[in-house]
């Protein structure tokens, strides 16, 4: 069989049995776009890389459970929804949501994602308790160190890294929440 021709669906049932041809045809057909969808994202090669990379570790370690229909669709979801997960927990956070997708017209429909997750990010952040929101918004808007952050508020790094990987966790939870991210799931 001649993998690099062969049907998406074809890989699929391949990849379903643990055949890692299968896995590699795939891999060599979307990965280099998924990259650069990933890199007119977040502008970070290294970054993008681990995107691409966790999408294709998750797409082995669950190949028995897929129920995929449009290959492409799905790994192009699966970036967006890694890229949303990425973008929420950087400090470049309102960095990249302002730089995407402006310069090309050929990108308005991923604008309005964009608007639409900054709206979301926006409103996830206003349901956090009032401590947190404000750790969160140190480090991640005024782009301050934990320890800065500390040393602003007078408490410890400790507490400060443990505000923010719960305000992590409860932006992540929320934005699951959110009824136009669930077609990205």
């Amino acid at each position: 069989m001649d993998w690099g021709k062969a049907e998406d669906s074809v890989l699929i049932k391949y990849l379903k049995d643990g055949n890692r041809i299968a896995f590699n045809a795939i891999y060599f057909r979307y990965a280099e776009v998924l990259y650069q969808y990933a890199l007119n994202i977040l502008k970070e090669p290294d970054d993008c890389e681990d995107v691409v990379q966790n999408i294709f570790i998750w797409l082995w370690e669950n190949r028995q459970q897929l129920q995929i229909s449009n290959l492409r669709g799905y790994l192009l979801a699966a970036t967006k929804f890694n890229l949303t997960r990425k973008i929420v927990s950087s400090k470049r956070r309102e960095e990249i949501l302002s730089s995407t997708f402006q310069a090309d017209p050929i990108y308005e429909e991923e604008s309005l994602e964009i608007k639409e997750l900054r709206s979301a990010i926006f409103e996830g952040i206003q349901l956090l308790p009032p401590k947190a929101r404000q750790i969160y918004q140190l480090s991640r808007e005024d782009h301050l160190s934990n320890k800065e952050i500390a040393a602003r508020l007078g408490i410890s790094e400790k507490t400060v890294e443990a505000q923010i990987t719960i305000s992590l966790k409860k932006l992540k939870t929320h934005l699951g929440k959110m009824s136009f991210w669930i077609f990205f799931l």
